[in-house]
């Protein structure tokens, strides 16, 4: 029975070298379809560059067919191709939405939407091996279903299982391990092994400071609740595809220039004063140039690799990542007492999820019913009453 093809996906063809050892040829990605070979002209580093190429090279290759159809006849690849190429240019996140498309091709492309179970989708499952990261790839995958049938473009009903929720994160940092970090990334210094003739020498610290640029993302996450990337692309000047920071007027624009609001709620918000006063002073002494958080002089992706050294290199007994800068700030909103509106607002969340998620950090949680429980205590109307608290 002949093997189905895999599709066309990236490889990564490895340097060469000659005789010598001399370096001829650098690693780079080339788009593999069948017998078929592309080059794309992107060495080992730029792996975004690579998948961008190969989702050009899907939309030169094959245009699909955009009339009704049954079920049957309609390959799931037709359908994430179309959502690809209609949807694209509105995520905020470009190249993990192209990964996620990539992911689901590989798998699902050579199917046909009468395929889409219950039974297939958990076998995703299996094979994604992550069941959080396996149900946001199959969102994607029902949200291209619902726009192809948005669009009139096939007859029957395709239902895509999910796997259940997970629990709602809570892991969040003490006061003392948030300054535990930060004095790591500012004073951790790149270690090299040094030696002579040839032997390796013990790892000893140089003047490199790798982590550095991470402090002003934790400061920026700490005070503000930001999600990531509003923090990565955080810029003291205003273009297109970047959060604002007018250090003027001292307000936070934390929804790009040029992106469209989603539910994932960006506000703009005051800068809170000591966050403030640092942006002003690195604006000023020229530590940063376009963005907040750069490294070398240049912007940065994504900083999930380095954080994560930094939580080792700290010490700290709970893992962590960016995104538990955004629970730290909630949570210390909580203990704080701050009012559940005032702080949903800020963070840019519904007060539900607040409540829900973070609420139990708040000194007058449920601290009605405790007062209820002392046995013989009069009834007072309107004392320490979470609902009327916090309603206005």
């Amino acid at each position: 029975m002949p093997r189905r093809s895999k599709g066309a996906r990236l490889e990564l063809r490895p340097e060469r070298r000659n005789r010598d050892g001399k370096l001829t040829h650098k690693a780079t990605w080339r788009i593999r379809d069948g017998d078929r070979d592309i080059g794309t002209g992107c060495a080992k580093p730029d792996l975004a560059g690579a998948e961008q190429k190969l989702v050009n090279y899907l939309a030169a290759k094959h245009q699909p067919h955009r009339k009704i159809q049954d079920i049957e006849t309609v390959e799931i690849a037709d359908v994430l191709l179309i959502y690809l190429t209609d949807s694209r240019d509105s995520q905020q996140n470009k190249l993990q939405f192209d990964r996620r498309i990539k992911r689901l091709n590989d798998w699902w492309g050579n199917k046909m939407l009468s395929e889409v179970t219950g039974d297939t989708c958990r076998a995703y499952q299996r094979h994604r091996g992550n069941a959080g990261g396996a149900r946001r790839d199959l969102e994607d995958l029902r949200a291209a279903i619902n726009y192809h049938a948005a669009e009139g473009l096939h007859r029957g009903v395709v239902k895509v299982a999910l796997p259940p929720k997970g629990a709602p994160r809570d892991r969040w940092l003490t006061r003392d391990e948030a300054a535990r970090l930060l004095w790591t990334c500012w004073r951790y210094r790149e270690l090299q092994k040094r030696g002579r003739r040839g032997a390796k020498g013990p790892a000893l610290p140089t003047e490199k400071r790798p982590l550095q640029h991470l402090t002003r993302f934790i400061l920026i996450g700490l005070y503000t609740g930001t999600r990531a990337a509003a923090i990565a692309s955080a810029s003291p000047s205003q273009t297109t595809g970047r959060s604002f920071v007018d250090l003027k007027a001292g307000l936070y624009y934390r929804l790009a220039a040029g992106n469209v609001a989603t539910n994932k709620r960006q506000p703009t918000v005051p800068v809170p004063p000591r966050l403030l006063a640092h942006m002003r002073r690195w604006n000023r002494r020229g530590i940063i140039k376009e963005h907040f958080v750069e490294f070398n002089g240049k912007p940065v992706k994504s900083v999930k690799t380095a954080f994560k050294r930094a939580v080792a290199l700290a010490g700290l007994e709970a893992p962590a990542s960016p995104h538990t800068l955004r629970h730290t700030a909630a949570t210390w909103m909580m203990q704080s007492g701050v009012n559940l509106w005032t702080a949903a607002g800020f963070l840019g969340m519904s007060v539900e999820i607040l409540q829900r998620v973070y609420g139990h950090h708040h000194p007058d949680y449920l601290r009605e019913a405790t007062d209820g429980i002392s046995y013989g205590a009069k009834p007072q109307a309107g004392k320490n009453r979470w609902s009327d608290r916090h309603r206005t």
